[in-house]
């Protein structure tokens, strides 16, 4: 199966969950638009915030995991084992912030597992591209 042979393909994967992820949050700030009567921004409403602020975080952190993840599947990288460990992790935790957050402003442990993964996910992309970058390694691809 391409996914679990090729980067290229993971990353598409991952990619592509991660933007349905951000599709469906922005739908819920839109259904909370609608609901509150609210046009822009929270319009002083407090049920604007819980949606606004599942859709902003993920906005917030999911564009610097897929750089991470795209120099992970670049020739840089070479481990489709590190690219599905931090896209699993990432992915994981943007659902679970998004239903935490979702179903209180408060503090949850849903929440706070979604944001622990999602911050091991950025610890796992950054050490794997430091990694590649700082321990070379035999790669035909890059030219020496």
């Amino acid at each position: 199966m391409l996914l679990l042979e090729s980067s290229y393909y993971a990353f598409g994967f991952y990619t592509a969950v991660n933007a349905l992820i951000m599709l469906v949050l922005s739908m819920r700030v839109v259904q909370a638009r609608f609901r509150t009567n609210t046009a822009i921004g929270d319009g002083g409403n407090p049920e604007m915030a819980a949606p606004l602020r599942a859709h902003a975080n993920s906005a917030e952190y999911v564009p610097i995991a897929l750089l991470l993840l795209w120099a992970l599947a670049s020739p840089l990288g070479r481990s489709i084992w590190v690219i599905h460990g931090m896209g699993i992790l990432l992915t994981v935790g943007r659902i679970l912030h998004a239903i935490g957050l979702s179903r209180s402003l408060g503090p949850s442990s849903l929440r706070f597992a979604g944001m622990v993964l999602t911050w091991v996910a950025l610890v796992v992309g950054i050490a794997g591209v430091l990694w590649f970058v700082f321990i070379p390694q035999q790669n035909p691809i890059i030219t020496q």
